[in-house]
């Protein structure tokens, strides 16, 4: 299973397991979603990679190998797996345990907290030549606020340590041996927390957000996907896997 599952008293641990770089692509967006179905009695959840990469974003081999069809059938997943982290009522705890690139960021930018052990988080889609379906923007302008978003999305760049901790795109820093034990023992102080307040009160600090993505949605995503569908983009996407991803 792209996502696996492993349990730690009342934390659930989610761990990205796809492919050498843990990216997102049908599959994963689709377990994604079932696993915060699967676990949605347990008091926190902690996100993490496997080995040395949280997520390196979606799976643009795939995208380059099948083309619009796929592009059609894999955004709106993309959009519901980064929603379903984004308004899980229990606390989420982002365990970076290496890079957090392009979608890989904005997962871990859906989640409460983010605790850096290596490796660095930027958004690059600019960089590939595709836009940000509106969910992504949204999970981040609730994360780090309008006025970032501009420098953030287009420059591209990536940013580690106290440079990521500085600029707010992580909570705190941890050794790389340590990040995932220090996420746990954040989720579960959060996890302690009585639920339904908790709930409620993420819920309100959100919902401008849910708000903005339900009401425009329907609207920027066929743009999004023209945009990512095009011939442009495509041989984009084409040019960056033969040139970096070999």
């Amino acid at each position: 299973m792209p996502i696996t599952l492993e349990r730690h008293h009342d934390v659930a641990v989610l761990r990205i397991d796809h492919g050498g770089g843990n990216t997102l692509d049908s599959r994963s967006c689709r377990d994604l979603v079932l696993r915060l179905e699967e676990v949605a009695e347990a008091r926190a959840v902690v996100l993490t990679g496997t080995g040395r990469i949280f997520s390196a974003g979606v799976d643009l081999k795939r995208i380059h190998d099948g083309g619009a069809a796929y592009v059609s059938e894999f955004l709106p997943l993309l959009s519901d797996a980064l929603l379903a982290v984004f308004g899980c009522p229990r606390p989420v705890v982002a365990a970076l345990n290496g890079h957090a690139i392009a979608g890989g960021a904005v997962l871990a930018a859906a989640c409460d907290h983010r605790v850096l052990g290596a490796g660095t988080i930027g958004v690059t889609e600019l960089l590939v030549g595709v836009p940000f379906p509106l969910a992504a923007l949204e999970i981040l302008r609730c994360a780090y606020g309008t006025a970032p978003l501009p420098s953030l999305t287009y420059s591209g760049s990536t940013y580690g340590g106290e440079d990521a901790l500085a600029r707010g795109l992580v909570d705190e820093l941890a050794a790389p041996e340590a990040v995932l034990e220090r996420a746990l023992a954040v989720a579960t102080r959060l996890g302690e927390l009585p639920a339904e307040p908790f709930a409620h009160t993420k819920a309100q600090i959100r919902q401008p957000f849910h708000e903005r993505i339900a009401e425009y949605r329907h609207t920027d995503d066929p743009a999004v996907e023209r945009l990512w569908r095009s011939p442009a983009a495509l041989a984009a996407v084409k040019s960056y896997v033969d040139g970096v991803l070999g």
